[in-house]
């Protein structure tokens, strides 16, 4: 039974997971800042939208302080995953560790500072961060999660199982690759083109029937990504398009992470998004002109910041 969970990272996707899984759970997290930390144990944490929540949780921006836990939730941006997974080495023994990072590698970078088991996740909800203390919840979609490496499925089907519980939706998988290729694929693409244009994800990314409508350009970069995984030998996952189409028409204007770290002039996930995807094309073989293209304008875009 899983009864303690920390949640390492308190931006909007950890706090969301922080506020309901508070619900059913000893919870405790990891923030970046001690003001944070300090906010979150003097005023709890509220959720608002679609769930509405305040929890009360212990949180210390000091790793030294955290307890030991059996669930620990890796919920930073993949630019931060380094440090924070250090910081965690020789910390948390009888925990298992679940990444929820865009795009590949988070696993790796984890493992090289501890050996816990692993769980890999990909979520697609979604949120605006409002404060320290609130986060507003928008899409709530689900978190797809399955064994790493010698992790036992059944820990993944019996964290699905405390998520749900919760009251946010998850899936367990077997093998999850195909479900990280199809977000891989999603996200290499809306991210980028969110980036560049200043676009949130709306009805532009599904246009491919407006003369030279933005979606002809989006659905192109999908297919580039979908041959990709082909050639890496990954079993088709959800049709990342068929994603893009039924997230524009559910009337959400959402904010791809990389639009908004593009807007705050902050380094985005490009390298283990986009450069993950052109990484893999190159060792594959398959040719990505525009899904190279786009990479190198989303790291022109964070040159141009100086």
């Amino acid at each position: 039974m899983i009864e303690s969970v920390c949640v390492v990272g308190a931006g909007t996707i950890g706090s969301l997971f922080a506020g309901h899984l508070a619900q059913v759970a000893d919870l405790s997290v990891l923030t970046r800042r001690k003001e944070h930390a300090d906010a979150l144990c003097e005023h709890g944490l509220r959720i608002s939208g679609r769930s509405e929540l305040h929890a009360r949780v212990s949180a210390t921006n000091d790793p030294r302080e955290l307890p030991d836990v059996d669930l620990a939730i890796v919920a930073c941006k993949g630019t931060d995953l380094d440090d924070v997974a250090s910081s965690l080495s020789g910390r948390l023994p009888g925990a298992t560790v679940m990444t929820v990072q865009n795009g590949l590698g988070a696993e790796e970078i984890v493992q090289r500072h501890g050996d816990w088991p692993l769980l890999s996740a990909i979520t697609f909800m979604s949120g605006t961060r409002h404060s320290d203390t609130e986060v507003e919840y928008v899409l709530d979609t689900p978190t797809w999660l399955g064994p790493y490496e010698a992790a036992p499925c059944e820990r993944a089907e019996e964290v699905a199982a405390l998520i749900v519980s919760s009251g946010l939706k998850a899936e367990a998988f077997a093998d999850l690759r195909p479900a990280q290729w199809s977000k891989l694929i999603f996200n290499a693409t809306v991210n980028g083109v969110a980036a560049l244009t200043g676009l949130p994800h709306d009805r532009h990314f599904a246009a491919e029937n407006e003369g030279d409508g933005l979606g002809r350009l989006v659905r192109r970069l999908m297919d580039e990504g979908k041959a990709v995984a082909a050639a890496a030998g990954i079993p088709p996952g959800e049709d990342p398009w068929e994603m893009n189409v039924h997230a524009t028409q559910r009337g959400s204007t959402h904010r791809p992470s990389m639009l908004e770290d593009v807007e705050a002039h902050r380094p985005t996930e490009v390298e283990s998004i986009n450069g993950a995807l052109v990484r893999e094309a190159e060792r594959t073989g398959v040719p990505v002109l525009l899904q190279r293209a786009l990479y190198a304008l989303v790291r022109g875009k964070e040159a141009s910041y100086s």
